[in-house]
């Protein structure tokens, strides 16, 4: 069950009441309800249910909170899809809008407003576009970015400043640290020269999109660090950012491994065993760090190179299947659920041999009662 605190709590992050007010009622409500702060009392099922929940819902983003939420969520969908159809892109904002001053800021849906900020993002990103395409001279893709990205930006921040999204101050912060790289990349073929980065400079240009990558991840561990019991606005913005960083930072250490293969596909004739395994030990690098902090988007973000290391390394490794993609599923869905099923097992060995300065500042973990 919910403690007092952490109700006012919640009711403050939502602006239902104030913070000074939570922090005042606090102490009354405890008064009131002696019992209501003594987990003694409580009837052994609920400790135990209690238990449960807080193992399986380590990481609850508050997405839903009944069914009214989804069927909601259903017709903002299928409402907008018809109006992009037979209207214009400028009819889809106000309707964006209307919808979001009464779903999200009178009724507070917490569901339809991930629905509506993702909307909100599609419109701004082809807006976004058609601003670029009167431009005749934005003929560069980091060009394109260095107008678009700001127009996203700007969009994205003021929908969270009037509805407190968590998704959209995310990507708020996700387009900051894309324009940022933008810009980088941008002086960089100022000062060398090359229209060309990419093919001509791959270990620099990948070095930007790791620094990159880190700030993102940055920026994710300073909320969860902020909220380590995840009860607030902030643990959902953590959850947000996490699902950005993990496959950038993944996919960004990965480019340097196939920096030879910079202008082709990743996956090929040339990739060999020791390349997989290369793969594979980064991969599981991420389960770990997923595992430590908690978050579960380092784990489904490196299941696409895990099946193609596995299948590099079982194919040009002498091991004989006749059927390499099953055998591969197969190995990728038991690691999956001995992940799932031991999660709360395998990060407790691990966090257990990190030092207390680190373990302080995570996600508590939980601890099974023998």
């Amino acid at each position: 069950m919910v403690s007092i605190r952490d109700a006012l709590s919640s009711a403050a992050d939502e602006g239902i009441i104030t913070a000074a007010q939570a922090e005042k009622l606090v102490p009354y409500l405890l008064a009131a309800t002696p019992d209501a702060g003594d987990e003694k009392r409580a009837a052994p099922s609920q400790v135990l249910l209690a238990d449960a929940l807080e193992a399986e819902e380590s990481e609850q983003p508050r997405f839903v909170r009944g069914f009214h939420d989804i069927l909601i969520t259903i017709g903002v969908i299928v409402a907008l899809v018809g109006l992009w159809g037979i209207g214009s892109l400028f009819a889809v904002f106000p309707a964006i809008v209307i919808l979001s001053e009464i779903l999200i800021r009178r009724q507070r849906l917490a569901l339809p407003a991930v629905a509506l900020t993702v909307a909100l993002a599609h419109w701004t990103g082809v807006f976004a576009m058609l601003v670029v395409g009167w431009v005749p001279e934005f003929y560069d893709n980091l060009m394109i970015g260095l107008v678009a990205l700001p127009i996203c930006a700007t969009v994205l921040a003021a929908f969270y400043w009037r509805y407190r999204v968590p998704l959209a101050l995310a990507a708020t912060l996700v387009s900051l640290v894309l324009l940022a790289v933008d810009i980088v990349l941008l002086l960089m073929t100022k000062a060398t020269g090359s229209f060309y980065i990419f093919i001509e400079y791959p270990g620099l240009s990948a070095c930007v999109f790791l620094i990159g990558a880190l700030g993102l991840f940055t920026a994710a561990m300073s909320y969860d660090i902020a909220d380590p019991t995840r009860k607030s606005r902030q643990s959902d913005v953590a959850f947000w950012l996490h699902l950005a960083a993990a496959p950038a930072l993944l996919y960004a250490m990965l480019s340097f491994i196939f920096l030879r293969n910079v202008t082709g596909e990743w996956w090929g004739d040339a990739t060999s065993p020791s390349d997989a395994a290369a793969v594979l030990a980064i991969v599981v690098l991420f389960m770990m760090i997923g595992l430590i902090i908690d978050r579960r988007a380092f784990v489904t973000s490196g299941l696409l190179s895990l099946g193609l290391a596995i299948w590099t390394i079982l194919q040009r490794g002498g091991v004989d299947f006749s059927d390499y993609f099953s055998v591969t599923v197969l190995a990728v869905g038991i690691v999956v659920l001995m992940i799932g099923i031991f999660w709360q097992v395998l990060r407790r060995a691990i966090v257990s041999v990190l030092p207390a300065t680190i373990t302080s500042r995570l996600h508590p973990v939980y601890r099974a009662k023998g």
